[in-house]
């Protein structure tokens, strides 16, 4: 998430050097930021001393000293193969922050990092002999990105891999509801992350006050590290608590009665709706905080755009056993089928096999 949260916090003197820098550039200020002396000469250092087969750099923020250290290692022997794990469409995610903004000089701001971080991403996956990504979507956003910057060829399709982030259904538990306590509804992210704090203000505004029409006595669980001022002034209304970061989430899970994903921007795939799913909470989302995962509205999540839709939806969940009831086990059924690692992560092992056979014919 502090890949993207620059434009969005208070200046320091390191974010406004990096600013500097970044314009200067023409790139990202965020990748600016991040270039950092000391990585470099450990990378220089660890690959004039190993001999690598394959480099996996993991997210946008470390595609560029992927291929430093690439280059690097084929100044004392064959160049690394090498693979890129996309989290997120970068770019989009950014534009997405953007469109949000109600502030015109911080809009401004985010729409020049969007554009920057256009060119750079797709600069990086022309450069990656392979590229991971979590949802087909942002595989097809990707690839029309090269294809728009000009750097597509016919190798660029095949280069792209699917490969959803997933959980352990051996490992994790259904959290049953505790009895008692009044009707609760949970958020549970980082509260330092734009998107969630937009989406918690989002309900705390303009949905909660609409379910507490019909249920007055909903409380609303705000938990998630570091809120910002705006989301921790929420909690002067005695029915929403915000919690903040808390080590262990289970006793919030156990008393939650419907877990919300109201997101409006963001980009790759929400990994609480599979966590969720797992615990065995019912979701309702957005259909933003939905993308790229495969749901099925109405069976296994509650999907709703406006206000109302999204009150709603929660509001059914509240007062319907039944339903809260069938979500709970078709959610975790569904987890169990479609995001379970031991199953899809085969994939992973089928990409460093295609990159270790090319690079062995290469010679």
């Amino acid at each position: 998430a502090d890949v993207h949260a620059v434009p969005m916090r208070r200046s320091t003197w390191r974010n406004v050097r990096a600013a500097a820098k970044g314009l200067l550039a023409n790139s990202p200020m965020v990748i600016a930021r991040d270039e950092i002396a000391e990585m470099a000469r450990t990378l220089s250092r660890l690959t004039a001393s190993v001999p690598f087969q394959v480099i996996h750099a993991d997210q946008l923020s470390m595609a560029g000293y992927g291929q430093f250290a690439a280059d690097n290692a084929a100044r004392h022997g064959p160049r690394p193969a090498t693979l890129l794990d996309e989290h997120n469409a970068i770019y989009l995610l950014t534009q997405r922050m953007a469109d949000t903004e109600s502030d015109a000089l911080r809009r401004l701001i985010i729409r020049r990092e969007a554009a920057a971080f256009a060119r750079y991403e797709a600069r990086m996956l022309a450069a990656y002999d392979a590229v991971l990504t979590v949802t087909e979507e942002d595989r097809l956003r990707l690839l029309a990105l090269l294809n728009d910057a000009g750097r597509r060829d016919a190798a660029s399709a095949s280069k792209f891999t699917v490969l959803p982030i997933c959980g352990d259904a051996e490992q994790v538990s259904v959290i049953p509801r505790a009895p008692g306590g009044p009707p609760t509804i949970l958020h549970l992210g980082t509260m330092f992350w734009p998107p969630n704090i937009q989406g918690v203000l989002w309900f705390a505004r303009q949905v909660l006050p609409l379910v507490h029409r019909r249920v007055p006595e909903a409380r609303f669980v705000i938990a998630g590290k570091n809120p910002p001022p705006e989301v921790v002034a929420l909690g002067a209304d005695p029915r929403i608590e915000v919690a903040g970061y808390v080590p262990d989430p289970v006793p919030c899970l156990e008393a939650s009665d419907v877990f919300i994903v109201p997101l409006h921007t963001g980009g790759g795939m929400r990994v609480k709706i599979v966590d969720a799913w797992l615990r065995g909470l019912p979701v309702v989302s957005t259909p933003i905080g939905a993308e790229g995962i495969e749901s099925r509205d109405g069976e296994n999540i509650l999907i709703a755009a406006t206000p109302e839709a999204f009150a709603d939806a929660t509001i059914r969940l509240l007062a319907d056993p039944a339903l809260n009831a069938r979500l709970r086990a078709d959610g975790r059924r569904w987890a169990e089928e479609r995001y379970s690692w031991q199953t899809v992560y085969r994939r992973v092992d089928e990409v460093y096999a295609r990159l270790l056979d090319r690079k062995s014919n290469r010679g």
